[in-house]
Protein backbone atom coordinates (compact mmCIF):
# COMPACT_ATOMS: atom_id res chain seq x y z
CA UNK A 1 0.00 0.00 0.00
CA UNK A 2 0.97 3.53 -0.80
CA UNK A 3 2.46 5.38 2.19
CA UNK A 4 0.43 8.29 1.18
CA UNK A 5 0.05 11.19 -1.71
CA UNK A 6 3.23 13.05 -2.16
CA UNK A 7 3.33 16.80 -4.03
CA UNK A 8 7.33 17.33 -4.96
CA UNK A 9 8.02 20.45 -6.72
CA UNK A 10 10.93 21.08 -8.81
CA UNK A 11 11.04 17.60 -9.23
CA UNK A 12 12.38 17.74 -12.70
CA UNK A 13 16.16 18.08 -11.79
CA UNK A 14 18.29 18.60 -8.46
CA UNK A 15 17.34 18.04 -4.88
CA UNK A 16 13.83 17.80 -6.09
CA UNK A 17 14.34 15.00 -8.51
CA UNK A 18 16.20 13.04 -5.59
CA UNK A 19 13.92 13.67 -3.16
CA UNK A 20 10.73 12.73 -5.81
CA UNK A 21 12.84 9.64 -6.68
CA UNK A 22 13.45 8.00 -3.10
CA UNK A 23 10.38 8.88 -1.99
CA UNK A 24 8.91 6.88 -4.53
CA UNK A 25 11.06 4.25 -4.02
CA UNK A 26 10.50 4.35 -0.29
CA UNK A 27 6.39 3.65 -0.93
CA UNK A 28 4.78 7.00 -1.74
CA UNK A 29 2.17 8.30 -4.22
CA UNK A 30 4.90 10.97 -5.84
CA UNK A 31 3.32 13.50 -8.40
CA UNK A 32 6.14 15.59 -9.51
CA UNK A 33 5.49 19.64 -10.23
CA UNK A 34 7.17 20.92 -12.75
CA UNK A 35 7.57 23.27 -15.75
CA UNK A 36 8.11 20.76 -18.44
CA UNK A 37 6.68 16.88 -18.25
CA UNK A 38 9.04 14.01 -17.18
CA UNK A 39 8.91 10.53 -17.84
CA UNK A 40 10.21 7.10 -17.24
CA UNK A 41 11.14 8.20 -13.42
CA UNK A 42 8.50 5.69 -11.35
CA UNK A 43 6.10 8.62 -10.63
CA UNK A 44 3.75 10.78 -11.82
CA UNK A 45 4.82 14.18 -13.51
CA UNK A 46 2.42 17.24 -13.75
CA UNK A 47 3.28 19.84 -15.67
CA UNK A 48 2.40 23.22 -13.16
CA UNK A 49 4.45 26.37 -12.96
CA UNK A 50 4.86 27.49 -9.14
CA UNK A 51 5.04 31.30 -10.93
CA UNK A 52 1.86 30.91 -12.05
CA UNK A 53 -1.78 31.07 -9.73
CA UNK A 54 -3.69 29.71 -12.16
CA UNK A 55 -1.45 26.95 -13.10
CA UNK A 56 -1.37 25.78 -9.67
CA UNK A 57 -4.68 26.29 -8.34
CA UNK A 58 -5.61 23.92 -11.47
CA UNK A 59 -3.01 21.35 -10.96
CA UNK A 60 -3.98 20.93 -7.08
CA UNK A 61 -7.31 21.19 -7.63
CA UNK A 62 -7.09 18.45 -10.68
CA UNK A 63 -5.27 16.12 -7.91
CA UNK A 64 -7.63 16.76 -5.11
CA UNK A 65 -10.26 15.02 -7.01
CA UNK A 66 -8.34 12.36 -8.67
CA UNK A 67 -6.56 11.23 -5.26
CA UNK A 68 -9.40 12.53 -2.75
CA UNK A 69 -5.92 13.76 -0.49
CA UNK A 70 -2.65 14.68 -0.12
CA UNK A 71 -0.73 14.14 2.48
CA UNK A 72 2.35 15.23 2.33
CA UNK A 73 3.86 18.85 0.36
CA UNK A 74 7.92 18.76 -0.48
CA UNK A 75 8.34 22.42 -1.96
CA UNK A 76 11.75 22.07 -4.18
CA UNK A 77 11.65 24.91 -7.00
CA UNK A 78 13.64 27.52 -7.21
CA UNK A 79 16.69 29.09 -8.44
CA UNK A 80 19.63 31.32 -7.77
CA UNK A 81 20.26 35.10 -8.46
CA UNK A 82 23.72 36.57 -8.39
CA UNK A 83 24.91 40.22 -8.47
CA UNK A 84 25.53 43.03 -6.75
CA UNK A 85 22.16 44.54 -5.09
CA UNK A 86 22.84 48.28 -6.28
CA UNK A 87 23.45 46.75 -10.51
CA UNK A 88 20.48 43.86 -9.29
CA UNK A 89 16.91 45.20 -11.45
CA UNK A 90 13.68 44.83 -9.32
CA UNK A 91 12.50 43.19 -11.93
CA UNK A 92 14.96 40.12 -11.52
CA UNK A 93 14.42 40.65 -7.75
CA UNK A 94 10.85 40.04 -8.17
CA UNK A 95 11.21 36.92 -10.42
CA UNK A 96 13.42 35.45 -7.77
CA UNK A 97 10.99 35.91 -5.10
CA UNK A 98 8.25 34.77 -7.62
CA UNK A 99 9.25 31.04 -7.70
CA UNK A 100 11.45 30.91 -4.18
CA UNK A 101 9.01 32.61 -1.79
CA UNK A 102 5.72 32.64 -3.77
CA UNK A 103 5.85 29.71 -5.93
CA UNK A 104 5.81 27.58 -1.98
CA UNK A 105 3.16 30.17 -0.74
CA UNK A 106 0.92 29.14 -3.58
CA UNK A 107 1.01 25.61 -3.76
CA UNK A 108 0.91 25.37 0.17
CA UNK A 109 -2.21 27.62 0.23
CA UNK A 110 -4.16 25.36 -1.51
CA UNK A 111 -3.51 22.37 -0.06
CA UNK A 112 -4.55 23.32 3.54
CA UNK A 113 -7.73 22.94 3.55
CA UNK A 114 -7.53 19.65 2.89
CA UNK A 115 -5.14 18.55 5.52
CA UNK A 116 -7.35 20.33 7.73
CA UNK A 117 -10.45 18.50 6.39
CA UNK A 118 -8.40 15.19 6.67
CA UNK A 119 -6.78 15.78 10.01
CA UNK A 120 -3.41 15.71 9.23
CA UNK A 121 -0.89 16.38 6.91
CA UNK A 122 2.90 17.33 6.80
CA UNK A 123 4.92 20.59 4.86
CA UNK A 124 8.55 20.36 4.14
CA UNK A 125 9.65 23.58 2.70
CA UNK A 126 13.67 23.94 1.18
CA UNK A 127 15.00 26.49 2.77
CA UNK A 128 18.80 27.05 2.49
CA UNK A 129 21.64 27.67 4.69
CA UNK A 130 21.64 31.02 2.64
CA UNK A 131 17.80 31.37 4.85
CA UNK A 132 20.08 31.63 7.97
CA UNK A 133 23.32 33.43 6.79
CA UNK A 134 23.42 35.81 4.37
CA UNK A 135 24.81 35.67 0.99
CA UNK A 136 26.96 38.62 -0.71
CA UNK A 137 26.43 38.46 -4.54
CA UNK A 138 23.08 36.65 -3.84
CA UNK A 139 21.29 38.80 -1.72
CA UNK A 140 17.86 38.87 -2.96
CA UNK A 141 18.08 34.89 -2.78
CA UNK A 142 19.15 34.76 0.55
CA UNK A 143 16.29 37.75 1.40
CA UNK A 144 13.82 34.98 -0.48
CA UNK A 145 15.00 32.03 1.88
CA UNK A 146 14.99 34.17 5.07
CA UNK A 147 11.00 35.33 3.81
CA UNK A 148 10.17 31.54 4.02
CA UNK A 149 12.00 30.44 7.76
CA UNK A 150 9.71 33.32 8.54
CA UNK A 151 6.61 32.36 6.54
CA UNK A 152 7.27 28.81 7.90
CA UNK A 153 7.59 29.44 11.14
CA UNK A 154 4.39 31.55 11.52
CA UNK A 155 2.42 29.34 9.51
CA UNK A 156 3.42 26.17 11.60
CA UNK A 157 1.64 27.84 14.83
CA UNK A 158 -1.57 28.19 13.04
CA UNK A 159 -1.95 24.46 11.70
CA UNK A 160 -0.23 22.58 14.37
CA UNK A 161 -3.95 22.34 15.99
CA UNK A 162 -4.86 20.47 12.96
CA UNK A 163 -2.33 17.89 13.26
CA UNK A 164 -0.03 19.52 9.93
CA UNK A 165 3.68 19.87 10.88
CA UNK A 166 6.05 22.28 9.14
CA UNK A 167 9.49 21.69 8.78
CA UNK A 168 12.08 23.91 7.07
CA UNK A 169 14.86 22.11 5.24
CA UNK A 170 18.49 24.00 5.29
CA UNK A 171 20.53 22.52 2.69
CA UNK A 172 24.70 23.25 2.13
CA UNK A 173 26.10 23.48 -0.96
CA UNK A 174 24.86 20.44 -3.12
CA UNK A 175 26.31 19.42 -6.80
CA UNK A 176 23.12 20.10 -8.44
CA UNK A 177 22.16 21.93 -12.02
CA UNK A 178 21.61 24.98 -9.88
CA UNK A 179 25.07 26.60 -10.68
CA UNK A 180 24.45 26.21 -14.09
CA UNK A 181 20.98 27.63 -13.94
CA UNK A 182 21.97 30.96 -11.95
CA UNK A 183 20.94 34.29 -13.19
CA UNK A 184 23.35 37.00 -13.16
CA UNK A 185 22.21 40.71 -13.04
CA UNK A 186 23.44 42.06 -16.26
CA UNK A 187 25.77 44.66 -15.46
CA UNK A 188 26.99 47.34 -18.35
CA UNK A 189 29.63 48.81 -16.86
CA UNK A 190 33.25 47.73 -17.76
CA UNK A 191 35.80 45.92 -15.15
CA UNK A 192 37.18 49.41 -14.68
CA UNK A 193 33.97 51.18 -14.04
CA UNK A 194 32.19 48.78 -11.78
CA UNK A 195 33.01 49.52 -8.12
CA UNK A 196 31.62 45.85 -7.68
CA UNK A 197 33.99 43.64 -10.34
CA UNK A 198 36.41 42.30 -7.97
CA UNK A 199 34.79 41.47 -4.94
CA UNK A 200 32.01 40.09 -6.69
CA UNK A 201 33.92 37.55 -8.89
CA UNK A 202 35.95 36.69 -6.13
CA UNK A 203 32.61 35.73 -4.16
CA UNK A 204 30.94 34.08 -6.90
CA UNK A 205 34.01 32.05 -7.74
CA UNK A 206 34.04 30.87 -4.51
CA UNK A 207 30.51 29.82 -4.26
CA UNK A 208 30.48 28.13 -7.38
CA UNK A 209 33.48 26.04 -6.62
CA UNK A 210 31.93 25.13 -3.41
CA UNK A 211 28.86 23.67 -4.82
CA UNK A 212 30.05 22.08 -7.72
CA UNK A 213 32.24 20.42 -4.64
CA UNK A 214 29.18 20.05 -2.78
CA UNK A 215 27.96 17.10 -1.43
CA UNK A 216 25.15 14.56 -3.15
CA UNK A 217 21.60 15.84 -3.09
CA UNK A 218 20.66 12.19 -1.97
CA UNK A 219 21.56 13.30 1.65
CA UNK A 220 18.94 16.17 1.31
CA UNK A 221 16.29 13.42 -0.06
CA UNK A 222 17.03 10.92 2.89
CA UNK A 223 16.45 13.54 5.38
CA UNK A 224 13.11 14.40 3.64
CA UNK A 225 11.77 10.66 3.51
CA UNK A 226 13.03 10.75 7.45
CA UNK A 227 11.12 13.78 8.02
CA UNK A 228 8.31 12.41 6.43
CA UNK A 229 8.44 9.03 7.97
CA UNK A 230 8.28 10.79 11.38
CA UNK A 231 5.53 11.22 13.73
CA UNK A 232 7.04 14.51 15.34
CA UNK A 233 9.29 16.23 12.88
CA UNK A 234 11.39 19.21 13.62
CA UNK A 235 10.65 22.35 12.37
CA UNK A 236 14.30 23.11 11.30
CA UNK A 237 16.68 20.03 9.47
CA UNK A 238 19.81 21.21 8.14
CA UNK A 239 22.02 19.05 5.38
CA UNK A 240 25.56 19.19 4.04
CA UNK A 241 29.28 19.09 5.13
CA UNK A 242 29.66 20.05 8.78
CA UNK A 243 32.07 22.91 8.18
CA UNK A 244 29.15 24.68 6.40
CA UNK A 245 26.18 23.30 8.94
CA UNK A 246 28.55 25.09 11.81
CA UNK A 247 27.94 28.35 10.44
CA UNK A 248 24.12 28.16 11.66
CA UNK A 249 25.14 27.55 15.24
CA UNK A 250 28.00 30.52 14.99
CA UNK A 251 25.69 32.91 14.08
CA UNK A 252 23.51 32.12 16.97
CA UNK A 253 26.31 31.58 20.02
CA UNK A 254 29.83 34.07 18.26
CA UNK A 255 29.80 37.40 18.95
CA UNK A 256 28.93 39.79 15.67
CA UNK A 257 32.11 40.93 14.95
CA UNK A 258 33.43 37.29 15.69
CA UNK A 259 31.04 35.64 13.36
CA UNK A 260 30.87 38.52 10.62
CA UNK A 261 34.29 38.17 10.20
CA UNK A 262 34.34 34.42 9.69
CA UNK A 263 31.86 34.04 7.22
CA UNK A 264 33.91 37.30 5.09
CA UNK A 265 36.46 34.68 4.80
CA UNK A 266 34.17 32.10 4.09
CA UNK A 267 32.11 33.56 1.46
CA UNK A 268 35.25 35.29 -0.31
CA UNK A 269 34.43 38.85 0.90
Amino acid sequence: MSKGIVLVTGASSGIGEACADLLARGGWTVVGLNRRSVSGRGWTSLVVDVDSDESVLKGISGLISEYGRIDAVVACAGWGLAGAVEQTSLLDAKAQFETNFWGCVRVVQPVLGQMRQQGRGQIVLMSSIGGIIGIPFQAFYSASKFALEGYAEALAYEVEPFNISITLVEPGNFKTGFTNDRRTSLVHASEHDDPYYAARTKAVNVMERDELQGADPAAVARSVLKILSSTNPRRRVSVGKFDERIGLMAKRLLPFKLFSKAARSSLGV
